[in-house]
């Protein structure tokens, strides 16, 4: 029994009533029981209080509750708050105690709980801990974090998790919680509580009510919570390299939260204490700054003096302890208390409101403390700190108080916190890494960047891509230990790239790059089972290697930095900014460089229209367009040369010398030419690119080329010169202009005075030659589609579907092999030569791709393109009016017409012919004469015969035909033609730059063709089979996209993009300081600064206040001394005793 409740109540706080039978027995007196204990008075039971809780008329997401025993294991708590709530693995767990009860918070805590702890909650990602209550602190840190809600935008942004442990009995309301089968939603309702009680809190994320058996009695929940923040400590989130930092704070506080602050002291967790907040975090404070342990004497012995240093020191604590809680009755046990804290005080740290640190800050700091006591051994006193403000990911924290110059950092201090960054995408943190002397080169090792890919989540695409290359691993060798390595991530890359650049990472396992991906795998398994040194070698390009991986993994901040870090990537990226010679020729060494990364055909990828429009580009595809002829040469010159060969070895066309190789290096060049349509400018010959054979290979194709440099053999001058000619590509060009006129003009002449009837009589033999010549267009394109290059049969087909031009091909084909068929027998003749002439059309209209190489024409391709595709829209419009007027219309003039034939023509075809002005209105308006034979007989009509004019509704299809009028040819049309206005305005806008990207489409396309044009490209397919098939020659197209340079021209290059790099970085630079974010930024810091001093001020100030009290006292001791001594009969000086100078300023004298 409670003995202050004359026998009402019991210890445990609920009523005599509310207890069982067996609790109120004889039993219990003969026991002589006097103090009540939860683990021997009370049983446990499965919980009957679970699930969701929906606060009424809060309006906000549902909470989590759960009531459970005091004794229950932590582990099995943290696994339901994780697996079960969903809630986000901490970064930080802040346990707030103290402030309970109805007493009013001060205004400047509230401040610091809103300002300062949820900030930095916000920050580092933590859980905050508190009593979840509607009253005292937990309500005051309630609010703090809805205030914080509300202004984050997004609820994923919101990364505070407000959670409360509350005891059972002190919960209002707590049987709308009970429901043996959990509640999904519990309805609460928030009410004035009675005194002994409290309401939850409707701002906390969830709820964990502690029952020990008590009702209406606080301090239930210390022993578990105590146990569960310690279990929380010793995990580690994700791939972080420390465990989860728990930090305690304490704010005001009375006597019975010492129990809580001694258990967790015991279990070294630290202590933040909010000095000047009240109750016990005074007391505490003041112990921690104030009290000293006597220093021993000189005399006596060991035990003496240690045993009266402990007087001391009890004493000193019991006078704090009687001037913060002079009320408290046993005294002796509180101040035992106090010792046992004071103990391990170098866990507790004072947080003054008026310091000159963030409260972040403090909290860091804090926290690295209580880890150095765990840790004793270490090799720098800062890396703990390092690896919080890692985990935190406050760069901020990280450059003003741990890389501001005053720490000597040594690789072994960075490399652990380097891999945290990466892994966690934190790429501030690994920038000012680099910039404070981590080396990346010793950094990634082959091994570290298998590491790195195998932290990929799972969950994500490229996670699941690479386990699933994994598992065919695992099933062909049959290890189930096996973990992501080099050949996932290189088969990864290329099934993603596919032939843009050369397989990755397979050197590194000693992998044929041209083999196939089953031998690959092979040898591969081989080498993995083997001992792998390889994964102690240095990565040959880190950066890049990062980049891939950033990249795979969507993370575009980590990507960026990456890419920037890779000097060739930067300055290509940055095109135009950059001067045309040297960038031309970036392009070329930029395709040897990294794995052969065909920075075209990425660009190309990725509809990148402004990299092609730079002078660089263009000056490069202009080098290959024209081969080593001058670009000056005029094209009747071309022409009359391919009509009349021998003319190549005259003068008529100029050839560039070999003088002009050191004049472009040099960095001159001839000036471009009026009939060049402004490609740009001329860099270098293209003798220095130029290929030892006549190979018309797919440039795509860049598998493999030539390694080192390239030695030709001095050909003849009538062999060299006949190369030069007609292996350009502008030669091809027109070759293949020129023979499709004449395959056009074959084909009219064969529709319209030389087609012959059915065999036997036909065909004639011009329709044979046809027939050679389109069967020799197939060949090539059978050519361009399945042969050139080393992707898969779909990969190709698909590859060939996207091209617009090459659907026209198929389409040409398709209908000339379908009427060809067809005209060969008699019953489909005149079927077959109807194809004919449709197919004429469609090869006619693939005429129009010729067109793109011209400048003014160029863009009016894309022009028409995309006014067809607007043309389609408006004719859906169209259709809905001309089936809904065309319809009403028919059945108003004719009551009844059965022929399907003047249906159709009246319902939409006449009303298509409104639309140009052709509108019969004799028909139409009855008040016209119509010369019409008609009739009404049913039966005649029935057989056919026009049926008359129903006149009773005449006026109405009037009116219908003045509104379909006024909607098509007014609203509908002009609606079309301001359609096509918008996309021609937009297109000849950026022309130019329209142009130039469709241009690199038709310069690779006559490049990778053969020189000679159909029919006689027959004779260089043959060629072509003989030497790859026959004599094995490889091909050396690339070299027309590739250029290796070395000795001077390549350091030149190199110094020339390390200058244009930092240039750009300095603008960039310039640029991001002036805008009104960074000026804003600067501000802050500027104002934060001022602050700071003045807060660092008021710091000297309090102690000049502290030392001048000190001074008072020491001249006041002094002067009672001196008091005595000369009252004494003692001591006798033959001097007086000194007198104090009065000090007067300059002031007073004047």
């Amino acid at each position: 029994e409670d003995s202050f409740s004359n026998g009402g109540r019991c210890q445990c706080g609920a009523t005599r009533d509310s207890h069982p039978s067996v609790a109120l027995g004889d039993y219990f007196s003969t026991a002589m029981v006097s103090h009540w204990d939860s683990t021997q008075h009370s049983s446990e039971q499965p919980t009957d209080a679970y699930g969701e809780l929906e606060f009424a008329g809060a309006g906000k997401r549902h909470s989590y509750f759960l009531r459970l025993s005091s004794t229950t294991d932590p582990f099995v708590v943290f696994d339901i708050m994780r697996q079960h709530w969903k809630l986000g693995q901490p970064n930080l767990v802040v346990s707030v105690v103290g402030g309970e009860g109805r007493s009013r918070v001060k205004s400047w805590v509230r401040e610091v709980l809103r300002q300062g702890l949820v900030k930095a909650a916000q920050s580092t990602g933590a859980w905050i801990i508190t009593s979840g209550l509607r009253e005292g602190i937990g309500k005051c840190v309630g609010e703090a974090v809805r205030d914080h809600a509300t202004a984050v935008s997004s609820v994923n942004l919101n990364k505070v998790v407000p959670i409360g442990i509350a005891p059972w009995g002190m919960v209002h309301n707590r049987l709308q919680l009970v429901d043996p089968e959990g509640s999904f939603p519990a309805k609460y309702f928030v009410q004035n509580a009675p005194r002994g009680t409290c309401s939850l809190d409707n701002n906390y994320k969830a709820f964990l009510l502690v029952d020990d058996g008590t009702e209406g009695r606080k301090g239930g929940e210390v022993g578990f919570r105590g146990r569960l923040e310690d279990y929380i400590s010793r995990q580690r989130p994700g791939s972080a390299s420390i465990d989860i930092p728990v930090l305690n704070m304490l704010i005001s506080g009375q006597v019975s939260m010492l129990e809580a602050l001694e258990i967790s002291l015991k279990n070294s967790m630290p202590w933040l204490v909010l000095a000047g907040s009240g109750g016990l975090a005074n007391l505490v404070s003041d112990i921690v700054e104030n009290v000293q342990s006597a220093p021993m004497s000189a005399f006596g012995g060991e035990e003496e003096e240690e045993g009266s240093s402990n007087m001391e020191l009890r004493e000193r604590i019991t006078m704090k302890v009687k001037k913060h809680f002079p009320s408290e009755q046993d005294m002796d046990k509180l101040v035992d208390k106090v010792l046992s804290i004071y103990q391990n005080k170098d866990l507790i740290s004072i947080y003054h409101a008026e310091g000159v640190d963030d409260f972040d800050t403090v909290m860091l700091k804090v926290l690295v403390q209580a880890s150095k006591q765990r840790v004793s051994m270490s090799t720098n006193p800062y890396v703990d700190e390092l690896k919080l403000a890692v985990t935190w990911n406050r760069v901020d924290i990280a450059k003003s108080e741990l890389f501001s110059g005053n720490i000597d950092w040594k690789y072994e201090d960075l490399e652990v916190s380097m891999t945290d960054a990466l892994e966690n995408d934190k790429p501030q943190f690994v920038r000012l890494f680099i910039d404070n002397g981590l080396n990346i080169l010793n950094y990634l090792t082959y091994g570290r960047l298998e590491g790195l890919y195998d932290s990929i989540s799972k969950t994500s695409q490229a996670g699941m891509l690479l386990q699933h290359l994994l598992e065919e691993r695992i099933n062909e060798s049959n290890d189930q230990t096996c973990h992501v390595s080099l050949y996932e991530v290189s088969q990864l890359l290329e099934d993603l790239l596919g032939e843009v650049c050369q397989p990755f990472y397979r050197s590194v396992l000693r992998v044929d790059a041209a083999s196939t991906k089953r031998k690959a795998l092979k040898k591969a398994c081989k080498v993995l089972k083997e001992e792998c040194l390889y994964r102690q070698n240095m990565c040959k390009d880190p950066w890049l290697c990062l980049f891939l991986w950033a990249v795979l993994q969507n993370r575009g901040e980590m990507a960026i930095f990456c890419w920037e870090m890779v000097t060739w990537i930067y300055i290509i990226s940055n095109f135009i900014r950059l001067h045309t010679v040297y960038s031309r020729k970036m392009i070329h060494e930029f395709t040897l460089t990294y794995n052969l990364i065909d920075c075209l055909k990425m660009a190309m990828a990725t509809d990148a229209r402004y990299f092609f429009s730079h002078d660089g580009v263009q000056s490069l595809l202009s080098q290959i367009w024209w081969g080593d002829m001058e670009r000056g040469t005029e094209l009747w010159k071309l022409a009359l040369t391919m009509i009349i060969p021998p003319l190549v070895y005259t003068n008529l066309i100029d050839f560039k010398k070999a003088e002009n190789t050191e004049e472009v290096k040099s960095g001159m060049a001839p000036p471009p030419s009026a009939t060049d349509c402004n490609y740009g400018e001329t860099v270098f010959s293209f003798a220095d690119i130029k290929h030892n054979e006549g190979d018309h290979e797919d440039s795509n194709n860049i598998r493999q080329p030539t390694k080192g440099l390239f030695f030709y053999f001095k050909r003849p001058f009538w062999v060299s010169r006949w190369k030069q000619f007609w292996y350009a590509p502008v030669t091809s060009f027109i070759g293949n202009v020129v023979t499709y006129f004449l395959f056009l003009f074959l084909y009219a002449y064969v529709l319209l005075v030389d087609f012959k009837p059915p065999p036997p009589e036909g065909p004639a033999v011009s329709e044979y030659v046809l027939y050679f010549w389109v069967f020799t267009i197939v060949c090539e394109e059978i050519r361009e589609t399945f042969i050139v290059g080393s992707k898969t049969f779909c990969q190709r087909l698909m590859l060939y579907v996207q091209d617009v031009w090459n659907k026209f091909d198929v389409l040409a084909i398709s209908l000339f092999i379908a009427g060809l068929c067809c005209r060969m027998f008699s019953w489909s003749y005149n079927t077959g030569r109807d194809i004919l002439c449709m197919d004429f059309m469609v090869f006619t209209l693939r005429l129009i791709h010729i067109f793109a190489i011209h400048r003014q024409l160029g863009p009016k391709i894309i022009i028409l393109g995309k006014m067809i595709k607007d043309a389609l829209f408006f004719l859906l419009f169209l259709g809905v009016w001309l089936s809904a007027y065309g319809v009403a219309n028919q059945a108003l003039l004719y009551q009844y017409d059965p022929s399907p034939d003047r249906a159709f023509r009246r319902v939409l075809y006449r009303p298509y012919l409104h639309i140009f002005g052709q509108i019969p209105v004799e028909e139409i308006d009855t008040g016209k004469y119509w010369d019409r034979d008609c009739t009404d007989n049913l039966t005649l009509i029935n057989e056919g015969k026009e049926p008359c004019r129903d006149t009773s509704h005449n006026w109405l299809v009037v009116i219908l035909l003045v509104i379909f009028l006024l909607v098509t040819n007014i609203l509908l049309v002009n609606l079309l033609i301001a359609t096509f206005s918008y996309t021609f305005s937009k297109v000849q806008e950026h022309s130019d730059t329209y142009w130039k990207f469709q241009r690199y489409n038709l310069i690779v396309e006559y490049h990778s063709r053969p020189t000679l044009a159909p029919p006689f490209i027959i004779l260089s397919h043959i060629n072509l089979l003989i030497k790859r098939n026959l004599r094995k020659v490889p091909s050396t197209k690339i070299h027309r996209f590739a250029l290796q340079l070395k000795g001077r021209d390549a350091n030149k290059l190199v110094k020339w993009e390390t200058f244009q790099k930092e240039n750009f970085l300095a603008l960039e630079s310039k640029k991001r300081r002036g805008t009104d974010s960074e000026r804003l930024k600067r501000m802050t810091a500027k104002v934060d600064g001022v602050i700071k001093q003045v807060g660092e001020i008021r710091d000297v100030d309090r102690r000049l206040r502290a030392l001048e009290s000190d001074m008072e006292f020491c001249t006041s001791s002094l002067q009672w001394i001196m008091e005595a001594l000369s009252q004494s009969s003692t001591v006798k000086s033959p001097k007086a005793h000194p007198t104090r100078k009065v000090v007067i300023s300059a002031s007073n004298e004047k």
